[in-house]
């Protein structure tokens, strides 16, 4: 029986991602698919009316997932397991993903101001017709945010493609007064879930 090359695909585009899997010393080549207008349908996120934010975040990351397996087959690549992620925001029932300008990234910013809400972090792994996933679930609380404070953080353009417009590990650190659950999964990858989704396909993380 061949052993497993420990080597995977990641498919993502997010550079938080690839430094978190460094991190814990995965070897991994990207795996990455088309975005704006060519974007294809197996990876869109739009929200599907009535969806639960734990039900959308899975199904985005396992279309993610098993898309990458499809398009290994389609582009001759060796054969390796493909990791995929998704991240939102449960703001009291309600789904908030990425900014889509500086407006909504205000307007974003302004409903996290002084509450707590929950960061979702969605992974699935494909290889083949095999697919598992994981949810890792924390909990954020921010304090209450000026109106300038908001305003200096979108124009310093760090909201853009990042879930709820902020980024923990950058400068909204500031804004939280408490986190209960993953760092690592806040950022956009779950690093105990990623490690342990990784050994039941053989990878020695």
């Amino acid at each position: 029986m061949a052993t497993l090359e420990p080597r995977i695909y990641l498919a993502s585009q997010s550079p938080r991602r690839r430094e978190l899997l460094a991190q814990i010393g995965v070897r991994f080549d990207l795996l990455l698919f088309r975005t704006g207008p060519r974007a294809d349908a197996e990876t869109k996120e739009e929200v599907y009316p009535g969806e639960l934010p734990e039900a959308y975040v899975l199904r985005v990351a396992i279309a993610k997932a098993r898309h990458g397996a499809d398009l290994l087959a389609r582009r001759r690549l060796p054969p390796r397991p493909v990791l995929a992620a998704d991240t939102t925001l449960d703001v009291e029932g309600a789904i908030i993903g990425k900014p889509v300008d500086n407006v909504d990234a205000a307007a974003i910013l302004q409903r996290l101001s002084g509450r707590g809400h929950r960061v979702l972090t969605a992974i699935a792994m494909a290889s083949g017709d095999r697919c598992e996933s994981r949810l890792s679930v924390s909990d954020v609380r921010f304090r209450p945010l000026s109106a300038d404070e908001i305003r200096a953080y979108v124009a310093s353009g760090e909201p853009h493609d990042k879930a709820g417009a902020y980024g923990i590990q950058g400068r909204a650190a500031i804004f939280i007064e408490e986190i209960r659950g993953s760092h690592s999964g806040i950022v956009g990858l779950p690093l105990c879930e990623t490690a342990l989704l990784l050994r039941t396909f053989g990878y020695p993380a």
